[in-house]
């Protein structure tokens, strides 16, 4: 897999200059390369076929779990629960990294676009609240996402949005949106299975 565009939308105070930053970038970076499909075969590649009717197209939770898994073979901890201030406790953040006495925290999408400004806005909280020192969400470009579960967010449709998180005021803090794609298509590989949440496949 391939990381195609990063948007910052909160760069305050010295931790985006920091080798921490960097290490976690790095981290990223390689994690997102790592994702292979099928599984082993060094690129992605999805299935030739659009995901918009039950049965078609690729899951997305089983592409979330591998990049997770490459995050924990780093140090990452998994299904972290943070207290951001919120009255309600949000759902747990994909993967978290230590830095300092903060958490630094990553999720990867498999919702929808409301999912999507979910994760931005409970990340951007943590940062303003001084619970996180950054985040970052990771979905797809609007090219994979044809190939996907329907109504997957991505990248341009949340990109409207960019500026009233630009406009987010903090100390300390970066705060960015990365997007990737895949590497090819093909009919020679399998699909992606998709998962159930309820009674949506995802």
């Amino acid at each position: 897999m391939k990381l195609v565009k990063i948007e910052i939308l909160i760069s305050a105070g010295t931790f985006p200059k920091s080798p921490e930053w960097g290490t976690i970038r790095n981290h990223l970076d390689q994690s997102i390369r790592s994702i292979s499909w099928p599984r082993g075969s060094g690129k992605f590649t999805l299935y030739d076929q659009r995901g918009k009717k039950r049965h078609e197209g690729s899951g997305v939770r089983l592409i979330r779990d591998m990049f997770c898994e490459n995050l924990k073979n780093l140090g990452w901890q998994l299904e972290t629960h943070v207290d951001i201030g919120t009255r309600v406790s949000p759902g747990p953040i994909d993967a978290t990294y230590l830095v300092g006495q903060k958490l630094f925290a990553v999720e990867w999408e498999t919702g929808n676009i409301s999912s999507s400004h979910r994760a931005v806005n409970k990340m951007a909280l943590g940062i303003i609240s001084d619970k996180l020192i950054g985040g970052v969400l990771i979905l797809p470009t609007r090219n994979m996402y044809q190939y996907l579960t329907d109504r997957i967010g991505n990248f341009e449709e949340l990109e409207p949005y960019f500026k009233f998180w630009k406009a987010l005021k903090c100390d300390e803090g970066l705060l960015a949106i990365m997007a990737v794609e895949h590497d090819d298509v093909s009919r020679d590989v399998p699909r992606i299975p998709k998962g159930t949440n309820g009674r949506a496949l995802q």
